[in-house]
């Protein structure tokens, strides 16, 4: 998947640049682009910009910057809610499977895993919508001058809290449950009550029990929003309109008419934020939810009908926008490539059991013979006086770490080095040997600068010759200012009209 991953991310920038040349967007830059009308609006001063050398809007950069900051703190009070929220879940999860365990139903017992992650994933959709009208008010607090600069700090903003919600339990499941529960006698608690320990198959299977849970429950609550929002938005449009229209016009509307009581586009902010998330479920947790890219596929292919009919039928068409590329989704898209293959290295080493298993193989018993004896451990004497009382973990009968512990542990660290480093160097060679523009479309663009020189050079050659031959017949005067670096004369034409002809 990593492989794929900056496979599909090098076509892309192929596709990109073939697009960005098919639309005639490769030499757009951001100095063209002109203030935003809400920047224009609200900003206090005018002032020369160094670039264009024309009079428009200005907000102070040290006044710019004093507002981001007080931007990243309501932000980081914001994270800090969703983890007080990841708590209240372990807590609640805590609590249930305490009330389920004493039933003594095993089926009973995942209720508390299964409506854990529900109750989450409700928990991640509010607050995914509160925090996406905040990070809206407060880019638009922060006075960025361009399109582009406010639509790329409006998607940093909503992309980093919602990597946060989506991907915080996903990561406790993986990398913290289970790490701090001590051992018989000295257990970890966390608020008073003791931590959370992983099942009898590990944390494997219930990060992807929730990782089913999240990712195609969110999947499935966004298409029915899809489907359903518009036409509710479209029945609340045309209720208004005819309210304000009355009986004056009774007579077949128009077509434009009707385009116009269609709702209003609103961007693509959510499909390519839903996109990007989708990414990062079937790239970072590949290694515990291996069928996360077949739900991806078929979410796709059923979101890809839905927006169609969306776009056609349900808005009106929307206002056509320069862009050179993506923005910073394909920054994002590339961050999120390099952290799954850093991801998946600590959950193959950490949270599977693929390492133990090797590690057993090599010292002990190839046919793994006598493996859960060896993964399991004896309660301290002083804990209970049963003599088979056991748990899994790799300390002696005192609860000390054993030699085993450490050994595995060294495996676990150059296990990480060595698949990082290996993958890495992979990754490195696919992005040099996959070129950023087809050939065919690097041909093109140089024939294309060619000619526009050739022409641009017949075209001075023409006026040169034009210019020599009007000079022939005129009397030039003496320039009425110093010459500048390039040769020029004042010529007296017809009407007294006079012209200035620069020689280059």
């Amino acid at each position: 998947m990593s492989f794929w991953a900056v496979t599909f991310l090098e076509y892309w920038k192929r596709k990109m640049a073939t697009l960005a040349h098919h639309w005639d967007c490769m030499d757009f830059q951001e100095e063209e682009e002109r203030p935003r009308p809400e920047f224009a609006a609200m900003a206090p001063s005018i002032e020369y910009n160094p670039v264009t050398g024309v009079k428009e809007p200005y907000f102070p950069e040290r006044a710019r910057l004093s507002r981001m900051l007080t931007g990243s703190m309501v932000i980081i009070i914001m994270l800090c809610v969703v983890m007080i929220f990841l708590v209240s879940v372990i807590m609640y999860r805590g609590i249930v499977s305490v009330m389920m365990y004493r039933t003594g139903s095993f089926v009973l017992r995942n209720i508390a895993n299964i409506s854990s992650s529900m109750v989450n994933l409700a928990l991640i959709l509010l607050m995914g919508q509160v925090y996406t009208a905040l990070a809206l008010q407060l880019t638009k607090w922060e006075m960025h001058r361009t399109q582009t600069q406010y639509e790329d700090a409006f998607t940093f903003k909503v992309f980093v809290f919602q990597f946060v919600n989506f991907y915080s339990s996903p990561f406790y499941v993986a990398f913290f449950k289970g790490r701090f529960v001590g051992y018989p006698g000295h257990y970890g608690t966390l608020l008073g009550m003791r931590n959370e320990e992983c099942g009898p198959g590990g944390c494997l299977i219930e990060l992807a029990e929730q990782l089913f849970i999240i990712m195609v429950g969110k999947q499935l609550i966004s298409n029915v929003q899809e489907f359903v929002i518009p036409y509710v938005k479209a029945w609340q449009q045309k209720r208004a309109l005819n309210k304000v229209r009355g009986t004056q016009n009774s007579q077949e509307p128009r077509r434009w008419e009707e385009d116009y009581q269609l709702v209003e586009c609103e961007g693509l902010f959510e499909e390519y934020l839903e996109i990007v998330l989708q990414f990062g479920f079937i790239t970072i947790f590949v290694a515990a939810f291996p069928l996360a890219p077949l739900f991806a596929l078929l979410n796709n292919w059923a979101e890809v009908r839905l927006d169609a009919h969306k776009f056609v039928c349900e808005y009106r068409r929307p206002v056509a926008e320069r862009a050179q590329n993506i923005g910073v989704w394909f920054n994002i898209l590339e961050a999120l490539s390099h952290l799954s293959v850093i991801v998946n290295a600590f959950l193959i080493a950490f949270t599977s059991d693929f390492l133990p298993r090797l590690l057993y193989q090599y010292k002990f018993d190839n046919d793994l013979n006598g493996y859960v004896n060896f993964t399991l451990a004896y309660a301290p004497p002083s804990y209970t006086s049963h003599p088979m009382c056991r748990y899994k973990a790799f300390r002696d009968n005192n609860g000390n770490y054993t030699l085993i512990y450490w050994e595995l542990l060294a495996v676990r660290l150059g296990f990480i080095i060595a698949f990082e480093h290996v993958v890495f160097i992979v990754l490195r060679a696919i992005d040099w040997m996959v070129p950023d523009v087809p050939e065919s479309l690097g041909l093109k663009v140089k024939r294309e600068r060619y000619l526009a020189k050739q022409a641009l050079a017949d075209n001075q050659e023409a006026l040169l010759v034009s210019h020599r031959g009007t000079l022939t017949h005129t009397h030039c005067k003496p320039p009425l200012a110093p010459p500048p670096p390039l040769s020029c004369c004042i010529i007296d034409l017809p009407k007294k009209q006079c012209k200035v002809i620069c020689l280059l």
